[in-house]
């Protein structure tokens, strides 16, 4: 078994100090102080044992390691020659727990001495209590270095990333328990933004959070004549002088979150309101104080949001290389193995057999190559929704042979990373249905954003949707994923024949914004 570094270090300095101790001990042939050390020897050995066999306990057992220490030495401190075993607690507990550690060992350690000395001897002597103090100090010098070699050990350590992170999410579930609004940022914008409109009538009103150098929009409503264009304009306004702009009928403000600026706030009232100027930046300031508490809980939801994706992006890197590393490639070098026996085969039954059988190997690497695809394609922070959907069309196109045709129509605004990726998700999967199932000579994607506004379709001319298969999931996700993020899916089979995937993530206008001129972009396979 592997012994940590900390756990060797820990019973080196056991070790050591016995062997310093022992030796002027057996020397003068001190049978007390004899008795004494094997007494803190055995006690060290029970310990070491338990530290190896129950890493849990080693906090605990710093508490009873140093009181123990504290109960020898106390037991006959006209003995001095045992008193620097006071300085070994310290020193382990610094290993095991840091600075925190040091302070509980030293702690345990003289109350242990004091009162098992006076319950002894009486009162402490002038001499013993500076002999006493002496080893202490030591102790606390050896803590701080303890704490010191205990950080670079777990800069070395490829494991303390996960052990931190494992006591973060620890605590994380406790805390979860008394989370009562969430941690969805679109639910937890869409109240702030219920709050806003309860205070100001506004016809358009929406909440941007930042992503990168820009600001993205997390939720928006917009009654007709709504101008969320407008709200777009204030809200960088205000994120870049990071105060409330109030002007011509229209406002932002920014949210101060636990440590940062979380998201601004912006909207526009309507034409001849009631609320003017000066009642609207008295309302805004007093908006921007009621909603410090929700603005944590945004804070909150957005850092769970980032990492949650930055481990689900990490995993599935990781699985990628070992479907492309190993599956993929153990079964493409069984397709070589039935090619070699095609060339020998006996009849022509056995070769029409064989070539079958190489059509379902070639077939199945085809398979496991989209889905290495699938899992490392994704959308990034340098490259939008579109340019990722063209990305994966490619790939796709490639390997299947079918003629993609793209159309884009995208603004430059973007919406939030978990709603850009759960989109693409769902055109992802719907693709990845229509090469496989569909039986499909073109497939046709249309990719409408104009955040918060956002429309794609998957359209292709085969079979259509045909019997659900039993272990079909594919359709179940996409709902799932489309329900995660609030848009609509629909999947249709048109008069003309073939299937239509849509989803559409509604801005509440009631329309979809204006537009630029659509891009349209033919993908076909390589031959």
């Amino acid at each position: 078994m592997m012994i940590a570094p900390d756990l060797r270090i820990a019973a080196a300095a056991r070790g050591f100090v016995l062997l310093a101790l022992g030796g002027p001990i057996l020397w003068r042939q001190d049978v007390s102080a004899a008795v004494l050390l094997t007494a803190l020897g055995t006690g060290w050995l029970l310990a070491l044992s338990l530290e190896l066999r129950a890493p849990r306990l080693r906090v605990p057992l710093v508490v009873l390691d140093a009181g123990f220490v504290g109960l020898v030495v106390g037991t006959d401190l006209s003995s001095q020659a045992v008193l620097g075993a006071l300085a070994v607690p310290p020193f382990v507990a610094g290993l095991w727990r840091g600075l925190r550690g040091v302070l509980l060992a030293l702690s345990a350690e003289l109350i242990a001495v004091v009162v098992v000395g006076v319950a002894s001897g009486g009162a402490l002597s002038a001499e013993q209590s500076l002999t006493v103090f002496t080893w202490v100090a030591m102790g606390l010098a050896l803590g701080m270095v303890a704490t010191f070699v205990r950080g670079a050990l777990r800069d070395d350590d490829p494991t303390a990333p996960y052990r931190h992170a494992s006591d973060l999410l620890r605590e994380l579930n406790h805390l979860s328990v008394g989370l009562s609004s969430g941690l969805e940022p679109r639910s937890l914008g869409g109240v702030i933004l219920s709050t806003v409109l309860d205070d100001v009538p506004a016809a358009a009103i929406s909440i941007h959070v930042p992503l990168d150098d820009h600001l993205a929009v997390l939720a928006a409503k917009s009654l007709p004549g709504g101008d969320l264009d407008r709200c777009a304009d204030f809200a960088a306004a205000a994120w870049a002088r990071d105060q409330p702009v109030v002007e011509d009928g229209s406002f932002a403000f920014p949210l101060e979150g636990h440590r940062a600026t979380v998201a601004v706030v912006s909207g526009a009232v309507p034409a001849g309101s009631s609320v003017g100027p000066d009642e609207l930046r008295h309302r805004v300031g007093r908006l921007q104080l009621a909603l410090e508490e929700q603005a944590v809980q945004l804070e909150t939801g957005l850092l769970f949001e980032a990492f949650r994706d930055t481990a689900t992006a990490d995993e599935r890197q990781r699985l990628s290389r070992e479907m492309h590393d190993g599956v993929a490639q153990d079964i493409a070098s069984l397709g070589y193995l039935v090619d070699a026996l095609a060339a020998q085969a006996p009849t022509p039954e056995a070769e029409s057999q064989l070539g079958m059988l190489r059509e379902r190997v070639t077939a199945i690497v085809s398979e496991v190559r989209r889905s290495v695809t699938t899992l490392r394609t994704t959308v990034g922070s340098s490259e939008s929704l579109g340019t990722a959907i063209v990305g994966v069309t490619r790939n796709l196109s490639q390997s299947s042979g079918i003629p993609i045709e793209v159309t884009l129509d995208e603004q430059a605004q973007r919406l939030r990373p978990e709603v850009e990726a759960e989109l693409f998700r769902i055109t992802q999967e719907a693709l990845n249905n229509a090469v496989k199932h569909a039986e499909c000579r073109t497939i046709r994607v249309h990719c409408q954003v104009a955040a918060p506004y956002a429309a794609i379709t998957v359209a292709d001319d085969g079979k259509g949707l045909g019997e659900a298969r039993s272990d079909s999931y594919g359709m179940g996700i996409m709902r799932e994923r489309a329900h995660l993020i609030d848009a609509d899916l629909a999947i249709e089979e048109p008069p003309s024949g073939g299937l239509t995937v849509s989803v559409r993530l509604s801005a509440e206008s009631g329309h979809p914004p204006a537009a630029p001129t659509p891009e349209t972009k033919q993908v076909n396979p390589t031959r």
